[in-house]
């Protein structure tokens, strides 16, 4: 343990031994003395320093992996997981001088922050809308929509996916519903229409991922998400789309300025 000085065991503590250790190494992570991608002490060094089992370490580094706080790569140990840091500004990422650059707003958030934005796994459709998109746009449930569903990462690392829903009268026949929406995305695409947007409404929820979102995502066990909802309203109050956004909790900060008058 020379490289990294933990605290001894508290034997007057009633917290069960595996907890304290777990404590130890989430305090020292939390005091950036292991950093992100940093090598947690192995097995065998825990195990030594603390004077304890096996089964009792691995206990310990399984509370720290079902915090989201390290990950466990076979062969090579457990490490401290890191965090794409992107701060989501709710009052500039979809600010119009952004599309009108050619900027969509996951291309403005990761760049500023410093990260390398792609989009996998696009896929367009035809299909009929839940009853809480219907609801939003406006529309019945026997009314199509065109569904736009892709993956985002940052660095190569997937950070959210999003399904777009777009009524099909609007989208249907335009690069909205093209695989490669084009420059500055389709909030670009739906205002070259006609459609001039005027404000959107974002509804989040923090919840634990379904199973599909969690391997989509690569989330260590543990890891929560945000779901974001967001619908697009036009100047004269018309829902043109409804996102259904899912997040990995770990990858961002919700960045909110809220006037005081």
């Amino acid at each position: 343990m020379a490289e990294l000085s933990l605290p001894d065991l508290d034997p007057t503590s009633d917290r069960a031994v595996f907890r304290q250790i777990a404590d130890h190494i989430r305090n020292a992570i939390e005091r950036r003395l292991l950093a992100e991608g940093d090598k947690v002490p192995s097995e065998a060094q825990l195990m030594q320093h603390y004077g304890v089992a096996r089964m009792t370490v691995r206990n310990a580094l399984q509370v720290l992996q079902g915090e989201g706080l390290t990950v466990a790569e076979h062969g090579r140990g457990v490490f401290v997981r890191s965090h794409p840091p992107v701060r989501r500004l709710a009052s500039d990422r979809f600010a119009r001088h952004h599309r009108q650059s050619g900027k969509a707003a996951f291309i403005v958030e990761t760049e500023g922050a410093g990260g390398k934005p792609s989009v996998d796994l696009i896929e367009v459709t035809e299909e009929r809308p839940s009853a809480e998109v219907a609801e939003k746009l406006g529309i019945t449930l026997e009314d199509l929509v065109v569904c736009r569903s892709r993956r985002y990462l940052i660095n190569g690392q997937p950070v959210e996916t999003a399904r777009s829903y777009v009524p099909v009268e609007i989208a249907r026949g335009t690069r909205i519903a093209e695989p490669d929406s084009g420059p500055g995305g389709i909030y670009a695409r739906l205002e070259e229409l006609g459609f001039q947007l005027d404000h959107f409404v974002e509804d989040i929820q923090s919840r634990m991922p379904l199973r599909d979102e969690a391997r989509a995502l690569k989330l260590a066990p543990g890891v929560p998400v945000f779901r974001l909802v967001r619908t697009a309203y036009t100047v004269d109050g018309r829902a043109v789309e409804v996102c259904d956004t899912v997040m990995s909790s770990d990858a961002y900060v919700l960045s909110y300025e809220l006037p005081a008058r």
